[in-house]
């Protein structure tokens, strides 16, 4: 499957981005075609599931029906839609000896990418590395194979090249150990998953690994913050989506606004059926809830319990951020806008946030049409990740016989 990866990748960068469009438009319309089947294979997957009495919660990421199908086939349309990075010139510069030189994007290569739960991932990771001119081996987690095999079948039968879509089609855990180790055909893998997964990667890969690890993100309700705002913005980060990266898990707040904000908030949070854990000076200010642990300030709780730490000022607020943060999305609610600026240089974060809920730290919602998943490493992609994050790039120089003696 590696040697097919690279074979395919080669192949890809000699289409056109036309050409690439056209394959894209044809597996959305083969996704379309295939429903019935496609929801038939998905049904063996939630069989199995309530058989292993998995959560309602992680049964409905599982399920496919109709209008999901179509959301999946409206995806690929829509990054078939977007603007192809690959030949963008970043930059050009001319030499005193004539030469030309171009900075240009160019795909990574093949790509490994190994996920957990949603079967829809095996369609928006396949459009988004077929348009970047990217092949890509993709391992799926147990609980969806049947449908994560049905959706790869039917896009592998209308892209091209061969292979440049593959899904390893079994799900043992020695898959991934092999897929880490080979170095000789990817570039890079993607793990999305939990943090085992993640950690598991890590700890054997010989191939560059993005990781889209914990989202313990924050928010810090500032002494100049306006209360209204920060209570909506507080609701919305932690309630309007509980079971994602970019939900809110730790609240804090600024001692002098504490006992005025904290009993408005909580009460829109217990409306939300929210279970709020504080520190010893929320407890002071809020009545039956539950005491907060070190644990607590580490944990991304991935449901509706938030954390919340009263701290003395901004820079108090900026350091539990970078000490039990995962680095993924951060937010400040203030009307000043020096206090802003300083937390916006200060936290070390993917994405930092002023007055906006976390929950907008997402790759449509940036206007990327699509995205990969959320990174939060440095290097070479960071935060929400789309078709340019899947581009290297390589020098172009052009000259007319220049040599070097």
């Amino acid at each position: 499957m590696g040697c097919q990866a690279r074979n395919a990748a080669y192949q890809l960068a000699k289409l056109t981005p036309e050409e690439k469009n056209a394959s894209l438009r044809a597996m959305a319309a083969a996704v379309r075609n295939n429903a019935s089947s496609l929801i038939d294979a998905n049904h063996r997957d939630l069989t199995a599931a309530t058989d292993k009495g998995l959560s309602n919660a992680l049964i409905d990421r599982l399920k496919l029906d109709e209008t999901r199908i179509e959301a999946m086939a409206a995806g690929i349309d829509q990054v078939a839609s977007l603007p192809n990075p690959v030949g963008q010139i970043i930059e050009a510069w001319a030499r005193p000896n004539g030469m030309r030189i171009e900075q240009v994007r160019v795909p990574i290569g093949t790509i490994g990418i190994i996920y957990e739960s949603r079967p829809n991932v095996t369609a928006d990771a396949a459009a988004l590395c077929f348009k970047t001119g990217n092949a890509t081996i993709l391992r799926g987690g147990s609980e969806a194979i049947h449908s994560n095999r049905a959706i790869a079948a039917v896009l592998g039968s209308v892209g091209a090249p061969e292979h440049a879509i593959q899904l390893i089609p079994f799900t043992d855990r020695e898959s991934v150990a092999v897929l880490a180790q080979m170095d000789q055909w990817l570039d890079l893998i993607i793990p999305r998953g939990g943090k085992g997964l993640i950690e598991t990667v890590l700890s054997l890969a010989r191939v560059p690994v993005i990781k889209h690890h914990d989202g313990i993100c924050h928010l810090f309700v500032d002494k100049a913050a306006d209360i209204s705002m920060a209570v909506n913005l507080t609701v919305d980060a932690k309630t309007q989506k509980c079971g994602v990266c970019n939900a809110l898990e730790t609240l804090l707040v600024h001692q002098s606004v504490a006992a005025d904000f904290l009993p408005r908030a909580a009460a829109a949070l217990h409306a939300q059926n929210v279970e709020l854990r504080g520190c010893a000076q929320t407890l002071e200010i809020l009545t039956g809830i539950s005491p907060a642990t070190e644990q607590d300030w580490r944990t991304e709780y991935l449901d509706l319990v938030l954390s919340i730490q009263v701290v003395a000022s901004l820079d108090e607020a900026v350091a539990h951020i970078n000490h039990y943060g995962s680095h993924h999305t951060d937010t400040i609610v203030t009307a000043d806008q020096a206090a802003a600026e300083s937390f916006l240089r200060q936290v070390d974060s993917a994405c930092v946030f002023h007055n906006v809920s976390n929950r907008f730290s997402d790759g449509f919602e940036f206007g990327f049409g699509a995205e990969i998943g959320i990174s939060t490493d440095k290097l070479h992609a960071r935060g929400p990740m789309g078709l340019r994050e899947l581009t290297s790039y390589q020098y172009r120089v052009r000259g007319n016989g220049q040599t070097k003696g």
